[in-house]
């Protein structure tokens, strides 16, 4: 048997074919990598992802960032793999992914008067009535929730919280389980219903009083892009066009099924909303999915929105058992005529 390092030393050509196909290998593998960053940068650009197939991959587009990061890193400090022209490439690829994120890591400098009156929201997807009834009324007391809006929740579930101890809690409600989003308070509500735009399923309306100023909420639940993509953008769509309506009080919650980076949600925030995580420099907050052992969350379709009138002083996410993402709870502020 011909010895192998033996034989490496007496053929040096070789050993310089064997590094020439390793380092092919590992470019090609580099090239690979990198693909998925630079492709998913074309997308967000153009706004390919509305009504495509695109949509899916484009919820990864933060950790796709991470990652053309690692490979530039590799490239860099391996000298077999810098290749000029590669590294110039990948570095304009990472840069613009970073003036893109950049921003809603950055908390906005909005002055919120002190003791200004607080609207205390949260919004879950039950799915389906799997979410722990008691661990999410437990979260309702410690948060001092003043408006939940819950999302997949059928008949049986809402019975569940009843038992749990919602109805002492928030004893107006404004619930349409058949359509799939339903919203509870602790405080009044008035001028209850459902969406008129063109929805998969009509969204839950309400309105409360806080501070003085009447603040409309739209409990949400769009398609999910897996399922159809025309469908969701559709409902994006519609969504905006509800937005463009409603006034500076104004709050969007719950399970969008869209991220920051999916054109429909940019084109609603345009409409005159503000995304709570972003404002407070929350950029990435990861909602789902949540409960599976090989997974861990990723992205954010759970979203709190405000119109102009309101501001951020809070938000984070809750685990609740049962349900695959995480409840978000932001605490919003009325702002003052001079502020809006």
């Amino acid at each position: 048997m011909t010895n192998t390092l033996t034989d490496n030393r007496r053929y040096p050509g070789r050993r310089r074919s064997l590094r020439r196909r390793g380092r092919a290998w590992a470019l090609l593998a580099c090239g690979l990598l990198a693909a998925a960053p630079a492709t998913l940068l074309v997308v967000r650009l153009a706004g390919l992802d509305a009504g495509t197939p695109f949509a899916m991959p484009m919820v990864l587009f933060p950790c796709s960032t991470v990652l053309g990061v690692l490979v530039l890193g590799a490239m860099a400090a391996v000298p077999a793999l810098r290749l000029r022209w590669a590294l110039a490439v990948l570095t304009t690829v990472v840069v613009a992914h970073g003036a893109l994120l950049a921003p809603r890591f950055v908390p906005a400098r909005q002055h919120v008067p002190a003791g200004s009156a607080e609207l205390r929201v949260a919004t879950v997807n039950a799915d389906g009535g799997r979410a722990d009834a008691r661990a999410l009324v437990e979260l309702i007391r410690t948060e001092r929730i003043d408006v939940l809006a819950v999302e997949q929740m059928p008949s049986a579930g809402v019975d569940a919280l009843d038992e749990a101890g919602l109805g002492a809690l928030m004893p107006y409600r404004e619930l349409h389980p058949e359509y799939d989003s339903s919203l509870y308070s602790r405080h009044p509500l008035s001028d209850g219903g459902t969406t008129d735009v063109d929805t998969a399923w009509p969204q839950t309306t309400a309105e409360v009083t806080v501070g003085g100023h009447t603040v409309q909420l739209v409990a949400v639940h769009t398609y999910y892009p897996l399922g159809d993509t025309k469908r969701w953008s559709r409902d994006m769509a519609a969504l905006t066009s509800v937005a463009r309506r409603s006034g500076p009080d104004t709050v969007f919650l719950g399970d969008f099924n869209a991220s920051l980076d999916h054109s429909p949600m940019r084109k609603l925030l345009s409409a005159g909303l503000t995304d709570t995580h972003a404002e407070l420099g929350r950029g990435w907050a990861r909602t789902w999915p949540v409960g599976h052992a090989l997974v861990p969350p990723l992205v954010q379709l759970d979203h709190v929105l405000h119109g102009s009138g309101l501001a951020g002083v809070s938000v984070d996410e809750h685990t609740v058992p049962g349900t695959d993402h995480r409840a978000v709870v932001a605490v919003l502020a009325p702002l003052p005529a001079n502020q809006r």
